[in-house]
């Protein structure tokens, strides 16, 4: 195969932080209130702009609160289960990195006994039907470290007893999503709208609020997770308030992607953005016998369309143990890298050796086509080193 000659205009493939949108410029940031308390009238109107275009772009319900807590959406996960938890016993859905990690969080630090936890290898994908409703379910909504996303909410039903509290950081903003199944969403502004690192966003439901109110939980909140004192809503974190201070270059920031977004068109433009980016790569997945991807089930409504997750399936590839398989992959991102056609799209250090390729709103599809062949062609240039 011939060395590729068109490259992409933009190698940013990362699946966190992410691509900024087209068109970015630091210019477009002279206006933040650098210099300002986020107290003041001006940050706080910033603040919750941030919020109110946020929850009119998703099209949240009017009955929903939206706030913005430190610590990206680790950190907005985090409070959710350190101010909710305790009531009921929880049922947790564990097929990625992240998904584990709140498993950790709930086995470890809060040790609650009353525990389901569903956890299952990557790839794989747990079995929906054995989820425990009557406890407050756990769950992430696109596996970012795996590729492997929840087909649907119609597993979740209108009826249930416990709270849903849902990781949505790299779902939100690129999937369709029903939100009266989520009773709490967790998302971070630099996923599918580019933005900056460590600020988190959280959506209540009227429940989850009731629940703030009746439940006191049995153990410590430290003042970065506390969304209630005293079982009273801290009401002004969902109106431009913070629990610590925010950098208003990156609100800012925020803002920009948002803007950008709804001149656009909206949450439609960027489902559809992500949509035509997937598709570029399952249909070159299905045309390519060298690459699967790595979701065991191969069914669309399964496979991630923002960290779109692929693995090397040929017999000399698969016949190498796992440490070489992970020095392979390295080399072809290192190529990649140098010609700066990819940049970071090496699989979660966790997970099985694999690509992944971000292709969230703020990705150009025309981009991932261009990189395509030359990663083909990279990947033919690092098996023929091996022959």
């Amino acid at each position: 195969m011939e060395k590729p000659t068109k490259k992409p205009n933009n190698p940013n493939f990362s699946s966190g932080p992410c691509a900024k949108r087209p068109g970015w410029k630091i210019e477009n940031l002279i206006n933040a209130n650098t210099g300002r308390s986020h107290r003041s009238g001006e940050a706080k109107l910033k603040l919750k702009l941030v919020i109110d275009k946020s929850k009119e772009m998703l099209n949240l319900p009017n009955d929903y609160v939206v706030g913005i807590l430190p610590g990206s959406d680790t950190g907005a996960l985090e409070a959710s289960l350190w101010s909710l938890l305790g009531l009921k016993g929880v049922d947790i859905l564990a097929w990625e990195n992240f998904g584990k990690d709140w498993v950790k969080d709930v086995l470890n630090q809060l040790q609650l006994s009353n525990l389901n936890i569903h956890d299952v290898n990557y790839g794989d994908f747990p079995d929906l039907t054995k989820v425990n409703f009557k406890n407050d379910v756990i769950f992430t909504w696109n596996g970012t470290t795996s590729g492997v996303k929840v087909p649907d909410s119609n597993w979740i039903p209108d009826d249930r007893e416990g709270l849903t509290i849902c990781d949505a950081t790299s779902a939100i903003f690129a999937m369709p999503i029903d939100y009266s199944k989520c009773d709490v969403l967790t998302w971070s502004w630099q996923k599918v709208l580019g933005g900056e690192a460590a600020h988190g966003m959280i959506a209540m439901s009227p429940r989850a609020l009731n629940r703030l109110e009746e439940h006191s939980p049995k153990w410590p909140i430290p003042k970065l997770f506390r969304i209630a004192d005293n079982n009273k809503i801290i009401k002004g974190i969902f109106e431009g308030s913070t629990i610590n201070t925010p950098s208003m270059i990156c609100v800012e920031d925020a803002l920009d992607g948002l803007n950008w977004a709804k001149e656009n068109g909206g949450l439609e433009f960027l489902l559809e953005t992500s949509k035509k980016s997937f598709d570029i790569i399952y249909n070159w997945i299905e045309n390519n016998d060298w690459v699967t991807f790595l979701s065991n089930n191969k069914s669309k409504e399964y496979l991630s369309n923002t960290s779109i997750t692929f693995k090397i399936c040929e017999d000399w590839y698969l016949s190498k143990n796992e440490d070489d398989q992970k020095l392979i992959v390295k080399q072809i991102c290192k190529i990649l890298s140098e010609e700066n056609i990819a940049y970071d799209i090496n699989g979660y250090a966790k997970a099985p050796p694999s690509f992944r390729v971000w292709g969230g709103g703020t990705v150009e599809p025309h981009n991932i086509k261009l990189l395509l062949p030359w990663l083909e062609w990279a990947y033919i240039k690092v098996k023929g080193s091996y022959a």
